[in-house]
């Protein structure tokens, strides 16, 4: 077995493609570099991440797919699950394999696969898009965390600038340390320690706490007890997210 170890960037990932082929490997394994992998009768390669060597690998499958096509392999591998690499590069090796789009061929398991990641994927993205509590702060950003399952993060982008353009806002993942930041004019990744959480007393703004009140008052009023739904508002709210809901504080 020969693994390929990469730095878990998605642009690695596609330079451990290319070495793959490059080097005609028969017996690759790609693993993040953080895996543990079997030292015993192997052979490791370290993957050192080269866009160009990526960019060879992903203008072939868009030639193949298309552009819309292939940003659902990346947002397979937004998933984190385990192997998710390997199960990536069976899907391009027989993309390129056949030379045509295959993305809909459900008798392929590894198709199937990525079609049900895709699926986990698109009902965790829908949620944080309702689940964000936003926060503002006395530096007038509005500031939510969030902790999904899979790193949808980059996925909430377009959303939130075209629901909220015209307010600064920053959305942070506890799980993975890091944001994506509005300034009016674009959304860029950002982290910071862990001690600059703007969620601390201090920050937020004075009249924060007001408006939690007030929200929390409203969804009391339109609560109807006598038609509580314990099972039902459970499936549509796991008890997992309410950490980071106004309402549920």
């Amino acid at each position: 077995m020969t693994y390929l170890i990469y730095d878990s960037s998605f642009e690695g990932l596609l330079t451990a493609i290319f070495e793959i082929y490059d080097r005609k490997i028969e017996d690759g394994f790609i693993c993040k570099s953080d895996s543990s992998v079997n030292q015993l009768f192997s052979t490791h390669i370290l993957v050192i991440h080269n866009e160009l060597k990526a960019e060879r690998v992903w203008k072939k499958i868009v030639a193949i797919i298309g552009e819309e096509k292939a940003k659902s392999l990346w947002k397979a591998w937004l998933s984190e699950l385990p192997d998710t690499e390997n199960l990536i590069f069976r899907v391009i090796k027989y993309i390129l394999s056949s030379n045509s789009d295959v993305l809909s061929d459900y008798t392929n398991p590894d198709i199937l696969q990525i079609s049900q990641t895709l699926k986990m994927i698109g009902r965790e993205k829908h949620r944080m898009e309702a689940f964000v509590r936003f926060e503002l702060t006395n530096d007038a950003i509005y500031y939510a965390k969030i902790e999904p399952d899979f790193n949808v993060l980059p996925l909430l982008i377009k959303h939130f600038e075209s629901r909220y353009a015209d307010q600064k806002w920053l959305i942070y993942d506890t799980k993975r340390d890091y944001g994506i930041y509005y300034d009016l004019s674009k959304t860029e990744f950002v982290d910071f320690p862990e001690e600059n959480d703007l969620s601390k007393p201090g920050v937020l703004n004075e009249k924060e706490s007001h408006y939690q009140i007030l929200w929390q008052d409203y969804f009391a009023s339109t609560n109807i007890k006598a038609r509580k739904n314990t099972k039902l508002h459970l499936r549509h709210i796991p008890k997992r997210y309410w950490k980071y809901l106004t309402e549920k504080k």
